[in-house]
């Protein structure tokens, strides 16, 4: 398979995230084999393939959850390849995952407070801004997170993360298990995470929606890129559509 040309960035000032000859696994298992992909400020990137392909891999791979056997990952100029996930946090990393994003026990005010315990100042700020962004959460602010619906776990999600103002956010299939109706919604609020200033590495699922409100792509295929483009480029492009976008069952 070919990889696409993707689009070049201005300079390595716009590099907000970059990943760099990464082999990464399980054990003994590999799963990442020689990735490179990177991520500009204040883009969306959304990353597709095959079941097993390693695309939740790379999301925790990025965030210290598991460390690369090689290769470099950085975050503007600063290298944090292996760093620990709470001090990626503190650095401007944030992540959803795709299971157990929010405490269930929790009101969502409290919630966004934890979400918010690395931070020295300006708790009470941030989550005031969130509430005015999501009126959602400001409604349902003493609510119990297990009474939410799917979707708007997903907001509050997203919001925890964003209690901590990241330079980046680490998306791990925000539309999974969620019926059809909702998924638009999800898709909306990630837009709207993006346009406080929060450049976003998504895997997603659902391939079409989630390169449809992205900038650029990625196709990881066995552990490697097999294509990269702009998001309107893999959409269009006869091969991708054909081995990737054609129905298949995308973790």
């Amino acid at each position: 398979m070919s990889t696409d040309t993707p689009r070049q960035t201005e300079s390595a000032d716009d590099v907000a995230l970059a990943v760099e000859g990464v082999d990464s696994g399980y054990g003994e298992a590999q799963v990442l084999d020689d990735l490179s992909l990177h991520l500009d400020r204040d883009e969306i990137v959304c990353i597709i393939g095959p079941n097993g392909a390693g695309k939740s891999t790379v999301l925790k791979t990025v965030f210290g959850l598991l460390k690369p056997w090689n290769g470099t990952v950085r975050l503007g100029g600063e290298d944090i390849t292996g760093t620990e996930p709470e001090d990626l946090v503190r650095k401007g990393v944030g992540y959803v995952p795709q299971v157990d994003n929010v405490f269930s026990s929790l009101t969502i005010e409290e919630n966004l407070r934890m979400g918010g315990v690395a931070r020295k100042s300006g708790l009470d700020e941030v989550i005031g801004r969130l509430y005015d962004r999501f009126p959602l959460l400001d409604e349902k602010r003493e609510a119990k997170a297990r009474t939410l619906s799917g979707g708007q776990r997903q907001v509050l999600a997203f919001s925890r993360a964003l209690v901590m103002e990241p330079d980046v956010l680490l998306i791990d299939e925000p539309s999974a298990g969620l019926a059809p109706s909702i998924v638009e919604d999800v898709f909306a609020n990630v837009r709207t995470v993006n346009e406080l200033g929060t450049a976003i590495l998504m895997v997603e699922q659902n391939a079409r929606e989630g390169l449809a409100i992205s900038d650029r792509g990625y196709v990881l295929d066995q552990g490697t890129v097999a294509y990269e483009d702009d998001a309107d480029g893999l959409l269009d492009n006869p091969e991708v559509s054909q081995l990737y976008l054609g129905g298949a069952d995308y973790e």
